[in-house]
């Protein structure tokens, strides 16, 4: 459900993403027509960062990858979209996934690719019809401007870990769906060992907005280093749950005078692997990539998940970690042992059976995972255990 028409306006809510648009090949042969060099420099001076959560500049990383020499190169759209709380992806490509192929069939002519793949969620099979009928008609635009891309569907089979681009590679291949050691990073060695740009869904989308509109309409949203739209999936106890475009550059007090529904006490950024902001941090947190605008500043891939005082952070914290320990690959010792010891430690404490100064050991645990897990699954775990202990530690108790 797209909501992003509501009346009520304290936030500027925007309508590029899924503005209803039918020119996309008339974009992309205006587009092709610009030397490579002049489409680079506007990707990387309209500040689009990658909207996954990671925050990479997409100017550089295609540019990264264009400047390899290699015999293949590949492009790929993660739309394995797993975070808890987030789903804005899924309507993207429901809507306006032209968009997306668009800036993937203009990555490929910048870096040399002519194969792409979408590595689809398993649980969004339904989507399936909807995008091979967009890409036959994606392919036919294709050949009519003599570009030769191809782009295919790679499902994917519900491993949450599978997000992480390099445990995508490894599944596409036919392997276990691992993360890989880094470097080499993907712009040398990816899909296959070759070069491949990797983006997520928005990621994509917003990169036709600025092949129609400029760079400077898109850097004009958003403020210092995040610049542009960003699409939140909002969800929990709010009166409007649903999918909008907004600038980045709101504070958490400002997003709650918009959705929340009176009695917000909390608000998890970015899904479980992100960050639960108490109330009394709402005003001086802001949602973008880098930088303190006003204080604390905190990127997300979109989920944003109000909590009211109806609300066992207790709860919500267990339900998290029962999530990553389903979920950990069991590779690295740090996830696999640190996730199952974190669910046991704060139920111990909540039985009783451990003292309160358990809890600071656990949140030691964590922070010797964020340093040694090997991806940012583990790493993430102390984000989310941290900001929960750390601000609703009583409520872990009683």
């Amino acid at each position: 459900m797209v909501t992003s028409t509501i009346s009520k306006k304290q936030l500027h809510r925007i309508d590029l993403i899924f503005k209803n648009e039918d020119d996309c090949l008339q974009i992309l042969r205006k587009t092709m027509a610009k030397p490579k060099e002049e489409i680079l420099n506007e990707m990387i001076n309209s500040g689009l960062k990658g909207r996954g959560g990671a925050g990479f500049p997409t100017g550089l990383k295609w540019k990264l990858t264009s400047e390899i020499q290699a015999e293949s190169k590949f492009v790929i759209c993660n739309a394995d979209e797993g975070e808890p709380g987030t789903f804005k992806d899924r309507e993207i490509l429901s809507r306006v996934s032209h968009k997306v192929l668009a800036g993937m069939a203009v990555c490929a002519s910048i870096i040399g690719a002519t194969q792409g793949y979408i590595y689809l969620r398993g649980e969004y099979h339904f989507l399936i019809p909807i995008l091979r009928s967009k890409l036959r008609e994606f392919h036919d635009n294709l050949n009519e401007l003599g570009l030769d891309f191809s782009v295919d569907i790679f499902m994917g089979a519900g491993a949450y870990i599978c997000g992480e681009e390099s445990a995508l590679f490894e599944s596409m291949e036919g392997k276990r769906g691992e993360p890989r050691n880094k470097p080499p990073f993907p712009t040398l060695n990816g899909y296959m060992g070759k070069p491949t740009v990797i983006n997520n869904v928005e990621t994509l989308a917003h990169a036709y907005t600025i092949f129609k509109y400029g760079a400077k309409k898109f850097r004009d949203l958003g403020v210092q280093d995040s610049r542009g739209s960003k699409v939140f999936s909002v969800s929990g106890d709010t009166p409007i749950p649903g999918i909008y475009e907004l600038e980045l550059g709101m504070t958490v007090q400002d997003f709650v005078d918009d959705f929340g529904d009176g009695d917000t006490k909390a608000v998890q950024v970015g899904g479980a692997s992100g960050f639960l902001v108490p109330r009394k941090r709402f005003a001086e947190t802001t949602i973008g990539y880098q930088g303190k605008l006003r204080g604390i500043s905190l990127p997300t891939g979109g989920s944003m998940m109000i909590f009211n005082s109806s609300r066992s952070m207790y709860n919500v914290l267990n339900n998290y970690l029962e999530f990553f320990e389903e979920e950990s690959c069991g590779q690295c010792t740090p996830c696999r042992v640190g996730c199952q010891q974190l669910l046991k430690g704060i139920k111990a404490v909540k039985r009783g059976e451990r003292s309160t100064s358990y809890l600071d050991k656990l949140l030691k645990l964590t922070e010797t995972m964020k340093l040694t897990a090997k991806c940012g699954l583990g790493q993430s775990v102390a984000n989310s255990f941290s900001s929960i202990v750390e601000n609703f530690r009583e409520e872990m108790i009683y």
